[in-house]
């Protein structure tokens, strides 16, 4: 963490723990996964890939065949009755 949100004693250390929690749950992630990442590529892809509905043990142990799928997906028109509206 480079800066803090708040000033107040218990602003920080919320601030500390969700950090501290947030690396747990990400080193978590990368011990199970079969593909070796970086933490740093971890992250980055995390940030990336965080709003999208996907598995991400999946898309991090395939990402390319799982992006493949989602932009194919993406790539489909849409269901003839929602034309119509």
């Amino acid at each position: 963490m480079r800066y803090f949100y708040g000033k107040s004693a218990n602003a920080i250390k919320i601030q500390i723990w969700v950090t501290l929690i947030a690396n747990l749950l990400i080193s978590l992630l990368q011990s199970s996964l079969e593909r070796r990442w970086s933490f740093s590529g971890l992250v980055t892809m995390l940030r990336i890939v965080l709003m999208y509905y996907l598995n991400i043990q999946n898309f991090f142990n395939k990402p390319d065949e799982d992006l493949k799928l989602m932009l194919l997906n993406a790539a489909e028109p849409p269901p003839e009755n929602l034309i119509n509206l």
